[in-house]
């Protein structure tokens, strides 16, 4: 555990300092003749890892196929997304993201001001890893055994025990100095958006899984919300202070779901829809618990992604979409059945569509969704700040 209740003090002279050379109001000026402060930090200012570029120093994210930007790229798993037509409008092309151009946490991070997109963990070594990592895997859940119908993922235990891995990396670049460390990342910003596939891949897949029978609705979601906690708990406990976690979308009303429901525009599978509901409330009261003292000096940030998503759909001409109940790319009825297949050919005009897939969204509406989480202009769908303000404190 790394402790972020004391901040270290070098003997000798003062020097005016904060954490990359900088804190939240101005830019603060760096001794490199003060042997005390660590080169890991000289070279991150020098390399523009400061506030001169991005409101916070690093930006780790932790989720499933809705975020992830490669980690599955190497695994034996039908969640992989590393062919044409996905990253058809992304400039490195078919890079591991399930959708057409940028996921939310590519848009979030440039509304963040970091320069590049943040990397993923599977194929980021050496200093890299300071200005942040994406551990997010698709078909990942909660439950370990979620997604095991799709083949190989990485579960969020196995992402955190990551992060704990590379938490004993970057020791190194602070002199093993865990006060320094602890500073640093305790200025970043975590996202964690687990659950979807906790439902999908799990509950609600009752050929290949028993939950579904084990638990009733509100018994699964307190069992996930259990796990969830510990999950989260771990993170603080390796220096997670600003975190983010996600709400389940609208998922019954994902075109896979429509196109079994007879694919009307008003036919959601509500079951899924409930289920969800009741996972989401007990993780806004979580939210609460760790931000009254429960995991002292955090705050943490309910974003409310069912809401987000169901606004959207309801009010998409405001925000130019036109297509709200099929994928741009797929098979079957409203491009739900079959997901998008090897240079399958997509939609044309891609920023009309709400979805790219059978499940995902478009980059037209991962970055509407990022910038309204963001910004303090409504409607919000954060609690109790916003992104914004999160990053400021």
């Amino acid at each position: 555990m790394i402790s972020t209740t004391s901040r270290y003090s070098p003997p000798g002279p003062p020097v005016t300092r904060g954490i990359l050379g900088c804190d939240t109001n101005q830019i603060r000026i760096v001794s490199i003749l003060d042997p005390f402060y660590p080169a890991s930090l000289l070279w991150l200012a020098a390399k523009g890892y400061s506030q001169f570029t991005s409101q916070v120093p690093g930006f780790f994210i932790f989720g499933d196929s809705l975020v992830d930007n490669g980690n599955n790229n190497g695994l034996v798993t039908l969640a992989r997304a590393n062919y044409r037509p996905y990253g058809i409008d992304f400039p490195q092309g078919a890079s591991g993201r399930f959708t057409n151009g940028r996921t939310f946490v590519d848009a979030l991070a440039q509304l963040l001001g970091f320069r590049n997109n943040i990397p993923p963990f599977a194929r980021t070594r050496g200093r890299a890893i300071l200005s942040g990592l994406n551990f997010a895997s698709g078909a990942a859940g909660i439950r370990d055994e979620t997604g095991n119908n799709l083949g190989d993922h990485i579960s969020m235990n196995q992402q955190v025990n990551n992060f704990g891995n590379v938490v004993q990396q970057m020791r190194r670049y602070f002199r093993g100095d865990d006060n320094y460390l602890a500073t640093y990342l305790s200025k970043c910003i975590f996202y964690s958006g687990l659950g979807s596939n906790d439902y999908l891949n799990n509950y609600f897949m009752r050929d290949f899984y028993n939950t579904g029978s084990q638990f009733t609705p509100q018994a699964y979601a307190n069992s996930l919300i259990h796990d969830y906690t510990n999950q989260l708990t771990a993170l603080y406990n390796l220096g997670a202070r600003k975190v983010i976690v996600t709400a389940v979308g609208q998922v019954g009303c994902i075109p896979y779901q429509l196109a079994r429901y007879n694919g009307t525009k008003n036919r959601c599978n509500e079951d899924i829809n409930s289920a969800i509901m009741l996972f989401n409330s007990g993780l806004r009261k979580l939210v609460d618990r760790f931000n009254n003292g429960g995991l002292q000096g955090s705050q943490f940030v309910y974003l409310d992604s069912y809401q987000a998503t169901k606004d959207l759909i309801l009010n998409a001409q405001s925000y130019g979409f036109e297509v709200i109940d099929k994928g741009c790319c797929g098979v079957g009825r409203n491009n739900g059945q079959v997901t998008c297949l090897p240079l399958q050919q997509a939609c044309r005009d891609r920023s009309t569509y709400i979805f790219w897939d059978a499940f995902h969204p478009t980059e037209a509406a991962n970055i509407v969704t990022a910038r309204l989480a963001y910004s303090e202009r409504a409607p919000t769908y954060t609690y109790p700040i916003n992104i914004q303000q999160l990053a400021s404190l």
